[in-house]
């Protein structure tokens, strides 16, 4: 699976699963909030390391109109 699929059935998971969702929601409050996510992921069984993220969307604020699918996923959960 592709870095977009792994989170796509992430946020399915999360969706389905109040205390995933509420565990994954709560990475975003830790020191290194994306390495605490892909911690929580790998925890679940989904391989999903930071820079795989990063460069699935070009996640940088300084590209705009680049997709950042961390930020989408926290938003499509929330």
């Amino acid at each position: 699976m592709n870095t977009l699929e792994l989170l796509d059935e992430l946020q399915k998971k999360a969706m389905a699963d109040e205390k995933i969702r509420k565990e994954l929601l709560l990475t975003r409050e830790q020191k290194d909030p994306l390495r605490a996510f892909c911690q929580k992921a790998r925890a679940l069984g989904y391989e999903l390391y930071e820079m795989e993220l990063v460069d699935a969307g070009e996640n940088s604020p300084v590209l705009e109109g680049s997709d950042d699918f961390y930020e989408l996923f926290f938003a499509s959960i929330e």
